[in-house]
């Protein structure tokens, strides 16, 4: 049986679980990043912080609910403190969830009886405002979000798009109320309660808005948000005594092996940097979901093709495209299948690139992600140095030994993929 643990989240993709594992680890929290639903009786060892990743953001609501649950009482079981259930940064959902249903599931489970919901990170341009959100300087439906292949977001207003996945009353807490501090926090929480309020959209456009909340949550048991609500979080164990400081490495040492990219992602960050790899004179090769859906294009192929053009540095596969694309290849071979189709050649060809000798993966997609992490057999990660906001470097523990980076779809400047690889020391 492990030590208890101080904070136990519970996260809906893997690319937003490293996320959350680079904020506690950058502010000073041992922590663990575990892939896939725990163990009964898990061993976390001496983690003060335990992040569960899960690929649960787009199944349906019964399946996640079912799965956040099994974590929460694993780490229930293991002496957890506080819960975290992460979600992304942009509110990544649809009209039946799965950010309600697993809010209110939790809420039940630990007898909670309001929580807050705070998805911003205004160091990758994530802010709430009068319970709208903003990415950049356009509101969420005025973003590239708009036009997401599995959850296109077109409404800004958190507050109205949370009431419509709970059965829960939903309301807001607003900036004046967050900036005031951490008693008038807490004093209007208390009356929200009160009025029959179980779920509040916080406002936070500032890192210090973000401490200012997590100061004011030092006693609560569930909180919900985004990696940025943790922000905060960490210094209310340093204050009692119950955490050091720690420092995450400038680089990471990486095994022996051969490095790739491969980008699922169709963002615009990510079609971004794969414009900017091409330019550079990487070679790239593209996946197209008809090709493998007809069998002209397969998985051998393409590891074929890695195999013959890694040399002076790491090849490009991707299946990145433009949004109009994006709907024509749904609409021919239907909106999961085509994510589908490419989630699964991905996933297959890290492992064929595995066992030839590549030990080092930068992986662009949430979705994209969690497939290739679970084929690759990995069950824990170490986290590492920061490339971007939100996007750190990972070294698995367990299984095979591979360097990892894991890129949310919306993260990281245009050169990332360079970056990332001058952060890896042989």
């Amino acid at each position: 049986m492990t030590n208890s643990i101080l904070l136990g989240a519970i996260a809906d993709d893997l690319t937003g679980a490293t996320d959350l594992s680079l904020m506690l680890a950058r502010n000073g929290m041992k922590t663990v990043q575990v892939i896939g639903v725990p163990q009964e009786g898990a061993d976390f060892g001496d983690a003060e912080a335990v992040v569960v990743a899960l690929k649960s953001r787009t199944i349906p609501a019964d399946q996640a609910v079912a799965m956040a649950l099994a974590s929460a009482l694993v780490l229930r079981a293991a002496g957890t403190e506080q819960f975290l259930f992460k979600y992304c940064s942009t509110f990544d959902s649809t009209d039946a969830g799965n950010i309600g249903p697993v809010a209110e599931a939790l809420m039940e489970l630990l007898d909670v009886p309001i929580a807050i919901a705070c998805p911003a990170f205004p160091a990758a341009g994530r802010s709430v405002y009068q319970g709208h959100l903003f990415v950049g300087s356009s509101l969420l439906s005025d973003s590239a979000m708009r036009d997401h292949p599995l959850t296109p977001m077109r409404d800004p207003n958190l507050v109205r798009v949370l009431q419509a996945q709970c059965a829960a009353r939903v309301g807001l807490l607003p900036l004046d109320i967050v900036s005031a501090g951490a008693e008038v926090i807490n004093a209007v929480l208390h009356k929200a309660q009160q009025a029959g309020f179980r779920l509040m959209i916080a406002d936070a456009v500032r890192d210090a808005d973000l401490r200012g909340l997590g100061k004011a949550l030092a006693g609560a048991r569930l909180i919900t948000g985004g990696s940025g609500i943790a922000m905060g979080l960490p210094e209310n164990f340093r204050l009692q005594g119950r955490i050091g400081s720690a420092a995450v490495p400038e680089k990471m040492a990486a095994p022996a092996g051969k490095s790739v990219i491969l980008a699922g992602s169709c963002s615009e960050a990510t079609r971004g940097q794969v414009d900017e790899a091409i330019a550079a004179g990487r070679p790239a090769l593209k996946i197209v979901p008809a090709d493998v859906a007809a069998g002209s294009q397969t998985v051998s192929d393409v590891a074929n093709w890695v195999l013959a053009n890694t040399g002076a540095g790491p090849a490009l596969v991707y299946s990145s495209d433009e949004p109009d694309a994006v709907r024509a290849v749904q609409d021919k071979l239907g909106k999961d299948e085509a994510g589908l189709l490419v989630e699964h050649l991905l996933a297959n060809l890290a492992v064929i690139l595995r066992d030839n000798g590549f030990s080092r993966f930068i992986v662009a997609g949430g979705e994209t992600s969690g497939a290739v992490v679970a084929a690759l057999g990995v069950s824990s990660l170490r986290i590492g140095p920061e490339i971007a906001p939100g996007v750190p470097w990972t070294r698995s523990v367990g299984g095979p030994d591979l360097a990892l980076a894991l890129k949310s779809g919306n993260f990281g400047a245009p050169d990332f993929f360079q970056t990332a690889w001058d952060l890896l020391q042989d």
